[in-house]
């Protein structure tokens, strides 16, 4: 690895862009390493926190609903600001949008770590989710801008993608081990050393991005964003409040109202969000449906099972992390596998048959879960969990497909954020049914359904709208 990047790409600014020094960004990892700082400290933040749970609840005396506004608060802000971030980095320039996006996480690590109450606890995940909303639609602009040679690029994304899912995978075990050695607190304050280096590393390695020309469309974001936290209040306050109650259906009101007229401006804007363009194919909404559900069901296990081991088998943080590794570990394999089944049989086969087996385990665990012994009830949702990791690269390869060069960032970014509302919901879903149906026994059924029934649905959209050889 070369260590010559940095010096060479801090002059880089006063050099014209078709001088800048490609045979340097060849050789050398720093880029990559830079850019992965950022993103990895956002994925684990999606999923380390799970574990810890049960001593926020201890510590700062938060209900169920409060627990799930912990998980879901970040992930809220994240996918309603997520075309914005994207947006954001086109006319201002990706490094610097990225860098003010770190700093802002940087910052909201530091109040979560401090949090005195679960109020502003749940305040400063918002703000992290906010953070991330603006330096993660940059990281694939700046790694593609960091290696122009096409052949590198493409290595260079294999590698991108195989530390997002050993992040991911990684990230219950990361806040086990750090919430039983140092307590709840250190999974967020590991966050302030590693965004500081990435902010320096960013300054030094990064070159400066071009600006773009990119209609912000304000009205649109914040129709968009105030639909989506209505309903996440809706969801997430519902079973404490009560369904029939007058902030819930003012909540749900407000969602519809505001989505619906989102809908409508998309349908009439001349620069609308997301180019209608990418609609003319029905495999793009369609993936992104998929996307959707997928995450749904995925991150809604994921809240569950954190629950279920520290709660009902009462799991301390260190072994919860132990026990989720290998459910989260199976979707880094089936990632890999992935793309060999892809290139042989196209994306419509590994879309439709992992996710028919997810389905089928999810609604077999459903229907006899609750009886069986835990390991063969965690062996069957790891198999489901392959199976989703087998889908997941085939979707996104597809929504590429249709977008092209010309709307491959915006492409991304709609996935993105549909995904992360799939995982808002999930966890909203999973959440309201353990607060309605306390028992262990009970509600593991309904929530396996309930997963159950998302892949099912994933599997219909694939089996109408992929095409054979997508």
């Amino acid at each position: 690895m070369s260590n010559d990047c940095c010096p060479t790409a801090a002059t880089a600014a006063a050099a014209p862009a078709a001088a800048r020094s490609a045979n340097a960004a060849r050789q050398s990892a720093w880029p990559l390493i830079t850019v992965a700082l950022g993103f990895v400290m956002a994925m684990l933040d999606v999923t380390v926190v799970n574990v810890a749970l049960t001593h926020i609840q201890r510590s700062l005396s938060i209900q169920l609903a409060g627990l799930v506004w912990v998980v879901d608060g970040y992930t809220l802000t994240f996918a309603a600001l997520l075309l914005v971030g994207g947006a954001l980095a086109n006319r201002f320039g990706a490094r610097t949008v990225y860098m003010a996006g770190l700093a802002l996480f940087i910052v909201a690590s530091l109040l979560c770590g401090v949090a005195p109450s679960g109020n502003a606890l749940i305040g400063a995940r918002l703000l992290q989710g906010v953070g991330a909303a603006l330096f993660m639609p940059s990281s694939l602009s700046l790694l593609s801008q960091a290696y122009p040679d096409n052949a590198v690029r493409i290595k260079v994304l294999g590698l991108w993608s195989a530390i997002v899912s050993v992040a991911a995978a990684m990230g219950p075990m990361v806040g086990g081990v750090l919430v039983a050695s140092l307590g709840w607190r250190s999974i967020f304050w590991l966050n302030v050393p590693i965004g500081i280096v990435g902010l320096l590393l960013t300054r030094w390695c990064i070159a400066p991005s071009p600006r773009h020309a990119q209609a912000l469309n304000p009205a649109s974001h914040a129709l968009g964003v105030t639909g989506l936290a209505a309903l996440a209040f809706a969801l997430i306050e519902g079973a404490p409040l009560g369904w029939r109650s007058a902030p819930i259906i003012a909540a749900l009101s407000l969602a519809a109202i505001a989505i619906a007229a989102f809908v409508v401006r998309e349908r009439r804007d001349a620069t609308p969000v997301v180019p209608r363009a990418l609609f003319h194919d029905s495999r793009f909404p369609a993936a992104n449906a998929i996307g959707f559900l997928i995450n749904l069901g995925a991150f809604g296990q994921l809240f569950l099972f954190s629950l279920f081991l520290q709660q009902a088998r009462g799991t301390d943080a260190w072994h919860t992390g132990v026990d989720l590794l290998p459910l989260m570990a199976v979707f880094t394999v089936g990632n890999l596998l992935s793309s060999r089944i892809t290139a042989r049989w196209g994306a419509r086969s590994p879309m439709l048959w992992g996710l028919l087996g997810s389905a089928v385990l999810s609604l077999l665990l459903a229907a006899c879960g609750a009886q069986l012994p835990y390991g063969w009830f965690a062996l069957g949702a790891a198999l489901a969990n392959f199976g989703v990791g087998i889908a997941v690269p085939a979707m996104t390869a597809t929504v590429m497909h249709v977008a092209g060069q010309a709307h491959a960032n915006i492409a991304a970014a709609s996935l993105n954020a549909n995904r992360q509302i799939g995982a808002l919901i999930g966890v909203a879903a999973m959440g309201a049914v353990l607060h309605t149906v306390p028992s262990w026994p009970h509600a593991l059924p309904i929530t396996f359904g309930i997963i159950g029934l998302a892949y099912a649905c994933a599997v219909l959209l694939v089996t109408r709208y992929i095409r054979l050889h997508a």
